[in-house]
């Protein structure tokens, strides 16, 4: 008997067959969609207007200036970065022009396949960033409400990538572990090796006589992503919305809040295996099977690097922000009799 999921047989990368145009493209554009409504929400209901202190109106062609500013930070971010950690080589160094090249080497429409979160999450920030100045507005302000806004938009954006079943995580013999069909080969396992027969006994998948490889149930790490760094980030983040203590705490929280759960969801999610572990105590070369905590992806490192930074942004910010009230606090009251 089966011990796992069937990945649904409906699901297939192409949202219509033949034609080229995959789930997880749409989903970045419902990702956007979501985020810019949930931006805007706040924008109609005087909540930025609240938090940068002015009663000059913000108008839509500010937001959408705003989101396209940081769209195309975002982008440009998530696929050179993904270039430079997750695809090392000389390649795209000799033929910078391959890094946005939508085409493989048949001329077969492939899309820009590689896009990293930590990548965009830097180009987001800056493109942001440089829209604000430009614009002469408070940034902490502006990126508040971006980062209560982004998470929900998030789950769609993993919900692609399950869609494509792509970026799934690593082998598991528990009940919610999932068989992808579209697994390359070389990221299925020798049928002839013990351990992967012993594997499959013990999760119902037969290992037929002369197969070469066995495709082995998997955790469905994109639907975890989707789930705590989406929704329940996204729910956290808005239900605070309105007490932050000062600008730019939602924006460290969110930092704070994603590389948190993202640190821990990386134990489920399979490395890359050209990467491997960037550090590992056990010295295990083994990526698809979960051995210790103690051995950590690049993944986990840029996360701990978010941790680290939020943090000490928050800190920084708490500090000034403490000092700030001090001062109004020690100005002398203004004397409000009429003296001749």
């Amino acid at each position: 008997m089966l011990l796992a999921i069937q990945y649904p047989s409906w699901i297939h990368p192409e949202i219509i067959p033949g034609f080229p145009v995959r789930w997880y493209g749409l989903m970045y554009i419902v990702a956007f969609a979501i985020a810019y409504f949930l931006f805007s929400y706040q924008v109609k209901h005087g909540e930025l207007n609240k938090a940068i202190q002015s009663e000059v109106k913000i108008t839509d062609d500010d937001v959408v200036s705003f989101f396209t500013w940081g769209i195309i930070g975002l982008l440009l971010g998530a696929r050179i970065f993904s270039t430079i950690i997750y695809e090392p080589g000389s390649r795209y160094l000799f033929k910078p022009w391959l890094i946005f090249w939508p085409f493989s080497e048949d001329w077969e429409w492939v899309g820009l396949q590689g896009m990293s979160y930590h990548g965009g999450f830097i180009g987001g920030f800056l493109g942001a960033l440089f829209w604000t100045i430009k614009h002469k507005q408070p940034f902490l302000a502006w990126a508040d409400s971006l980062a209560i806004s982004i998470p929900l938009g998030y789950t769609f954006g993993r919900l692609g990538n399950f869609f494509n079943g792509e970026l799934y995580g690593r082998i598991t013999d528990s009940p919610i572990g999932m068989i992808f069909p579209h697994v390359p080969l070389n990221d299925c396992f020798p049928a002839s090796e013990a351990w992967v027969q012993e594997f499959a006994a013990r999760v119902g998948i037969p290992v037929v006589e002369g197969a070469q490889f066995v495709n082995l149930p998997r955790h469905p790490s994109q639907l975890y992503e989707a789930f705590f760094e989406g929704i329940v980030l996204w729910l956290f983040l808005w239900l605070l919305r309105k007490k932050k203590p000062f600008n730019g705490f939602l924006t460290c929280l969110y930092t704070i809040g994603y590389g948190t759960v993202r640190f821990f969801i990386e134990y489920f999610r399979q490395p890359d295996a050209d990467l491997g572990y960037r550090f590992s105590p056990t010295n295990s070369g083994n990526i698809y099977l979960y051995e210790s905590w103690k051995n950590i992806s690049t993944g986990q490192v840029l996360c701990f690097i978010m941790i680290a930074g939020g943090l000490a942004a928050m800190a920084v910010l708490w500090f000034f922000q403490k000092k700030k009230n001090a001062g109004v606090q020690k100005q002398p009251l203004k004397d409000s009799s009429n003296r001749q």
